[in-house]
């Protein structure tokens, strides 16, 4: 676990060298085919050499939810179990990570209509205006969603015009909790400076490889459209913002940077929040060493069958 640009990839893919795992892929974007630059995703020939479980499952145009996420990987763990096998999940969706350990209530599928609408009011009014209207039907949800946030902001008032409950009474209501042992380790650079150059530095590098090329692709297709969750993804918004000529490519990359370093920040809050999550520090490269030596001691299946 981590937040975003932190080395969880490297450090998955440098564990599944040494110790009988398999990965499964805890990213709500990495479902997707065709979104390979902007996510991060791992080559194809590591893909090959270390299967990713939950890559490349979706077409951009479908839906994925944290609900189907814990189905899918409930089954998959139970396979890789059986194989003789340890499950090791690695991503950044923590509502993923939270919905495969707590369990899910009963919540509405997204509404397409309704986030349209939800859509068109903050474009016009501004994500503070939603804010204040979701304060209004679901203050506990208000404190914890930033204002910033539209994505979650926007969920919890659809969950509500949808359910006629609040997006809190709802939760409160949970399924059935993980019948798994977790051993939660957690990468991330220690410095918030290192974080916020590396999201920077990965955008730039991002560009240069393709990426505006890869969201034209998308945005040339006549079934995609920014209401869809692919294309809501961090970055991919900005930069179909951008292929809309809402700005320049400059402020573009500027807007991706920014969000994306909300979204590690909102990371951050939420894994600090792991009390049984073991740390370990990034910021001078992947620590290996420290992870190994903790997998030895505290993770004995691993080593047994190594």
């Amino acid at each position: 676990m981590g937040p975003t640009a932190a080395g969880k990839t490297d450090l998955a893919l440098a564990l599944a060298a040494q110790y009988p795992v398999e990965i499964i892929s805890v990213d709500s974007a990495l479902v997707y085919k065709g979104m390979d630059i902007g996510t991060a995703k791992p080559s194809p020939e590591l893909l090959t050499k270390f299967p990713h479980h939950l890559v490349d499952i979706l077409d951009p145009t479908e839906a994925y939810s944290a609900g189907k996420f814990r189905d899918d990987a409930l089954a998959l763990m139970d396979d890789i179990t059986a194989r003789g096998n340890v499950p090791l999940l690695v991503g950044g969706t923590m509502l993923y990570f939270k919905a495969l350990q707590q369990g899910m209530s009963d919540l509405p599928t997204a509404d397409l209509e309704i986030r349209a609408k939800l859509d068109a009011q903050a474009k016009q009014h501004g994500l503070a205006y939603l804010h204040e209207r979701l304060a209004e039907i679901d203050p506990v949800s208000a404190a914890r969603i930033h204002v910033n946030d539209p994505q979650r902001l926007q969920r919890a008032l659809e969950v509500y015009q949808l359910t006629g409950k609040s997006l809190t009474e709802l939760t409160a209501e949970k399924g059935e909790s993980l019948a798994y042992n977790v051993t939660k380790i957690i990468v991330a650079p220690f410095q918030r400076k290192i974080l916020h150059q590396r999201i920077a530095d990965r955008y730039h590098k991002m560009v240069e490889q393709g990426f505006i090329d890869e969201v034209k692709q998308l945005y040339q297709r006549s079934d995609c459209h920014p209401d869809l969750p692919s294309i809501r993804a961090v970055g991919y918004r900005q930069a179909w913002s951008y292929l809309s000529g809402d700005y320049d490519a400059e402020t573009f990359i500027y807007k991706a940077i920014v969000a994306t370093r909300q979204m590690a920040k909102r990371q951050l809050t939420w894994l600090r929040a792991q009390q049984d999550g073991v740390w370990f520090d990034s910021s001078a490269g992947l620590p290996l060493t420290a992870v190994n030596q903790f997998v030895v001691e505290q993770v004995p299946q691993l080593t047994n069958n190594a």
